[in-house]
């Protein structure tokens, strides 16, 4: 990662600060949407494998429906899902500098491999559309065997497509995932990672609990959005048939039901394994904001339940994206805390170079003494003649006035027909200005 080092810049506390706010935005963006890629893949997997074997048509219309909603638009895709890893990288890469913690390492590999994932999704999607339009065009009756022979080899050929793409793409999700939830774990457990391998990181109970925490709260993000999407974003989808709306709802509700109820214990597990140093006010604050947030969706969880309705589908999705944020602002205060002393060098550092550029950009000190003992004295002195006349015989006719010395030195003119004229010293205005004042304040002496 010697290529990332050439990015660094000083950084003062105020940077690292500012930072941290930016990395807390960047992963709000990016965990709600990945959480949401993920969850809604897998169940879109599942629920297309299923309605093909079974000749499901709700299953199949529904995993269609669902990957469409999820996935958004390949702009969205680049945008929420590849850009803030990016931007995590170039953070930590500031944040992390002269660390030897390999946190960087990981969130790039992370990055190439969410990346790849997400393009295998994509695939998966439309491929998924052009299924449909092959079953479309297989159910128009035409007498052309050759016809009908190449649109079922071309729909086979889409099936094969969407399914190893899809399936592929959500397990390069997962490891991609597992890798960046290890660098950001690293981050915080800061002592004896350093020697260690990848898979002995990647297998840490640390990291497991931390990376199954992920993967509840993005199933319970994944229910809220089902339930939001289908029913409340737009008015909700139209066309819905009861039967169809039943099947959903009911879904939405036991995704976020069950991931959310198991949500608090391993918040409980990865607040217990915290280092002290890192155990502050604003970790425990956000962490109990959180619960109370879950909790709050709880309530709207049992009322729809119980209504047999999605009425409060918005209320839930607030609640769940809102527990996220406090989860992460949690974890980054966390790491913060974790990296206090690496910030104080990074400070330190920032003065110094600051220090230095201020030296390198302030003008030497132009010494008039230098300047007179170097030059002027080759023709003058302040009580004798040498070759030019003496100062105190000179310098009254100024009368202190240093600025009329200056345009005199700068361009000396013939003043006293009893000795040679005085040839230009060849000074520069700072110069000029140096020996001016010195003389002028030197001669007083010899009055």
């Amino acid at each position: 990662m010697d290529f990332l080092d050439k990015l660094v810049i000083p950084l003062s506390p105020e940077h690292i600060t500012l930072l941290r706010y930016i990395a807390m935005l960047v992963l709000f963006l990016f965990i709600p949407f990945i959480s949401v890629i993920l969850g809604g893949t897998a169940i879109s997997l599942f629920y297309r494998r299923k309605g093909i074997k079974e000749g499901n048509s709700t299953y199949i219309r529904f995993a269609k429906d669902l990957i469409e909603i999820v996935t958004i638009n390949k702009s969205i895709g680049i945008i929420l899902g590849i850009m803030p890893l990016i931007t995590s990288i170039l953070i930590f890469v500031q944040i992390f500098h002269n660390e030897n913690l390999i946190v960087v390492s990981y969130l790039t590999g992370a990055c190439l491999l969410v990346a790849a994932g997400l393009i295998l999704i994509y695939t998966f999607r439309y491929s998924t559309a052009f299924n449909d339009i092959f079953n479309s065009i297989k159910e128009l009756k035409t007498d052309e065997s050759n016809l009908k022979a190449e649109l079922d080899a071309l729909r086979s050929g889409s099936l094969k497509l969407s399914t190893k793409s899809g399936r592929l793409g959500i397990l390069l999700l997962i490891i991609g995932l597992w890798v960046f939830v290890s660098g950001l774990t690293m981050a915080i457990y800061q002592s004896g990672w350093n020697d260690s391998n990848m898979l002995s990181v990647l297998f840490s109970w640390i990291v497991i609990t931390r990376f199954i925490s992920f993967l509840l709260l993005a199933g319970a993000f994944t229910g809220a959005v089902i339930l939001f999407s289908f029913f409340y974003w737009d008015g909700g989808i139209k066309g819905l048939d009861q039967d169809y709306k039943e099947f959903v709802r009911k879904l939405g509700i036991n995704i976020t039901s069950i991931t959310s109820i198991i949500i608090p214990v391993f918040l409980f597990v990865n607040v217990s394994a915290l280092p002290e140093s890192t155990l502050t006010r604003p970790v425990f604050a956000f962490v109990i904001i959180a619960l109370l947030l879950l909790f709050l969706g709880y309530h709207y969880l049992y009322v729809m339940y119980k209504n047999s309705n999605a009425k409060y589908s918005m209320h839930l999705f607030i609640s769940v994206l809102f527990t996220i944020l406090a989860v992460i602002i949690s974890d980054q205060t966390t790491i913060g805390e974790a990296n206090a002393k690496q910030a104080l060098v990074l400070g330190q550092n920032f003065e110094d170079t600051m220090q230095k550029i201020n030296e390198a950009n302030t003008p030497p000190v132009i010494s008039g003494k230098d300047i007179y003992n170097n030059i002027c004295s080759a023709c003058h002195s302040f009580d004798h003649k040498v070759v030019g006349p003496p100062y105190k015989e000179t310098l009254p006719k100024y009368n202190g006035d240093v600025a009329k010395l200056v345009t005199f030195i700068l361009s000396p003119t013939q003043n006293n027909p009893g000795y040679p004229p005085m040839p230009n010293p060849g000074l520069n205005q700072a110069q000029a200005q140096a020996v001016a004042t010195y003389i002028t304040k030197e001669v007083q002496k010899y009055k």
